[in-house]
């Protein structure tokens, strides 16, 4: 009798399981069909797919940002989500946040830094060289250094490759000397030009990508982005309250 409980228990274990694996390839499929009918309709990768808080829809990441998707990849949400049941938590930003977590890293030997010397906070910062408030967090680098914030730079031309900061900014990270070209830039110099392989682009096209509109974008260290220029000290209450 026990092993006639432990065959029947056993083959409903085993059921389960099929059905699971069963399950699991049909939602595979059911992505991989839908990543192919929107990279088709967009023009554009798809790099990852899963079901959205809204039932019936799919959360989309893609290089143009997050998208929501019907079922069949007909209709299309650009927007955000809200948890009305949860402080009206934003679960769009928080799947962008861990998104840009994640993508950041495979960016850091590319970014031009002014480390603290105390360093308590990292942020990353999208900047572009002829931007007026990315002048002034440039002219306020020592009072964010001071507090323990180290400042990560990252390019965005905002004008896009035909504009003049483009051209500028490859420069600078082709210089020698980057702190100082980029000092000079921020301070309205002209500086030498320069040309050398680079990533520049794969900067602006991250920035994109993270829903980037305008410079500064602040980044911070749990992939939260704040747009817009941020003085050290609100800063630094923004970094502790993550914390």
């Amino acid at each position: 009798m026990k092993l006639l409980k432990m065959l029947i228990t056993s083959g409903a274990i085993a059921t389960l399981s099929f059905n699971s694996l069963a399950l699991s390839g049909q939602s595979n499929d059911k992505h991989n069909e839908l990543r192919a009918t929107l990279s088709s309709k967009l023009g554009m990768q798809v790099s990852d797919i899963k079901p959205a808080a809204i039932e019936g829809l799919f959360e989309i990441m893609t290089a143009r940002g997050l998208f929501y998707s019907s079922s069949d990849g007909r209709y299309l949400i650009r927007g955000h989500i809200f948890d009305t049941d949860n402080k009206f938590a934003n679960l769009t930003e928080q799947s962008m946040a861990k998104m840009r977590s994640r993508k950041l890293e495979s960016f850091t030997e590319s970014m031009i830094s002014y480390k603290a010397k105390d360093e308590k906070h990292t942020i990353t910062v999208f900047t572009d060289v002829d931007c007026g408030y990315c002048r002034k967090l440039h002219s306020e680098m020592q009072q964010y250094n001071d507090l323990g914030i180290t400042v990560n730079y990252l390019a965005f031309p905002r004008g896009g490759e035909r504009s003049p900061a483009w051209t500028a900014m490859q420069s600078l990270w082709c210089s020698a000397d980057q702190h100082k070209a980029m000092d000079e830039l921020k301070a309205g110099v002209k500086i030498t030009s320069a040309t050398c392989p680079n990533r520049v682009p794969d900067h602006y096209q991250l920035g994109i990508e993270f829903g980037v509109t305008g410079t500064p974008a602040i980044i911070l260290e749990d992939g939260t982005m704040i747009p817009g220029y941020q003085d050290a000290a609100r800063l630094l209450e923004v970094l502790k309250q993550k914390s």
